[in-house]
């Protein structure tokens, strides 16, 4: 078990990380492009988030840079009570100790998410996809370097070279202690993570993000919120994957119109169901399953909806629980949607593009659950710690 290193070193480690992430930036993105050839797969989404250019590295560097820059998430007291026998009692934040993280094409992940357990006093053990190998080699690499210039040992980071069969041997009988799981990625990972695993697990789960527009909308930001919500990245979990229409929204098939042409323009695939099926530009689903599907692709689903409560019942029954957005002026109608609408995180008039640790103010995120315990929505440097009692007596006994 490694002892607690002190958060001078800590931070130390962390700003050489940064130096070194800009020494070899060159080394990092040539070393990429070999992943990048070698991918054999069709799925554009995996190919989005395995890519490392100039923009990705200035990312990571401001990552690790802000971490150090945050206050030490360890020892922070919560709780305080001198007990009537004379015991000085204390709650305080403590490292969980090895966190095990298992993650598709992100190299960047590598850098965050390893900046982020080690800041809060983990230890990290990195399971990254064979298609993102040669990059996050190359990244552990330089957190070793970073490590061992500062006297502490290269344990903190390890990368597990394992295939499928070793991965699950592994979560199933770990040959070192591990104490938090977090799988990164779709749902075939996560399930087989769930499976497997034999201790706690935070799950990373699917976006399938709905936007409704109510019939008190401002019909230009709600086309801005959909349009940005499905196209920015569509490799990302916040993207929008379903909208719902009020029917009793004014204009509304001319604003139908415009937003399919705007979706058009990016060539995303709509499809509708019966009331928007008719509609010339949008094709009608096969199966209502598909209110079920996270598509990371240049693909949405527009229906129509009778109210605000039907929208909730809704989205409680086919989201994952990640984000929605209300698109109305009216105050009201927002609470009650926000209120009951049970995703991590709500929005009223914003895209839900925003879930991410380094929009809400996180400096980033180890991933961001759909679980309700121990932590909702982006995971961040104050959230990947337990607690700890300390508790102080000069021979109390009970």
């Amino acid at each position: 078990m490694n002892t607690l290193l002190n958060i001078k070193t800590r931070n130390a480690v962390l700003l050489r990380m940064a130096e070194l992430l800009e020494q070899e930036r060159e080394n990092i993105i040539d070393i990429n492009k070999t992943d990048l050839d070698s991918y054999d797969g069709d799925d554009i989404s995996m190919f989005d988030r395995l890519k490392v250019d100039d923009s990705k590295v200035d990312e990571m560097k401001k990552a690790v840079t802000h971490l150090a820059s945050q206050d030490d998430p360890v020892g922070v007291e919560r709780f305080s009570f001198k007990h009537e026998n004379g015991m000085q009692v204390y709650n305080k934040t403590a490292s969980f100790g090895t966190v095990l993280i298992i993650y598709e094409s992100r190299p960047d992940v590598t850098v965050e998410a390893a900046g982020i357990a080690f800041k809060s006093g983990n230890k990290i053990l990195l399971k990254g996809g064979k298609e993102s190998l040669r990059s996050n080699l190359k990244i552990v690499e330089l957190w070793h370097q970073a490590l061992k210039e500062q006297g502490a040992s290269k344990d903190w980071v390890e990368y597990l070279q394992f295939n499928r069969t070793e991965t699950q041997a592994f979560l199933e009988k770990p040959t070192q202690r591990v104490d938090l799981i977090v799988p990164r990625g779709g749902e075939r990972l996560i399930a087989f993570v769930k499976q497997h695993a034999t201790c706690p697990v935070i799950i990373s789960g699917r976006g399938n993000n709905f936007v409704y527009v109510h019939k008190d909308a401002d019909l230009d930001i709600a086309t801005d919120v959909i349009v940005n919500g499905k196209t920015a990245k569509i490799s990302a979990c916040n993207a929008v994957d379903k909208v719902l229409i009020d029917a009793n929204l004014p204009n509304k098939d001319e604003f139908v119109e415009t937003l399919i042409s705007k979706l058009k323009s990016y060539n995303v695939e709509i499809l509708g169901d019966e009331a928007t099926s008719q509609i010339d530009g949008i094709s009608k689903y096969e199966s209502n399953d598909i209110w079920y599907e996270e598509f990371l692709d240049y693909k949405i689903v527009i229906g129509e909806i009778g109210s605000n409560e039907d929208a909730i019942e809704k989205i409680n029954t086919y989201s994952g629980g990640h984000s929605s957005s209300i698109i109305t002026t009216n105050e009201t109608e927002a609470q009650t949607f926000m209120a009951n609408v049970d995703t991590a995180a709500v929005y009223h008039n914003a895209s839900t593009r925003f879930t991410d640790g380094g929009q809400l103010g996180l400096g980033g995120e180890l991933a961001i659950s759909t679980d309700k315990l121990h932590q909702r929505g982006p995971i961040g440097l104050q959230h990947l710690v337990t607690n700890k009692w300390y508790v102080h007596g000069n021979g109390q006994i009970r």
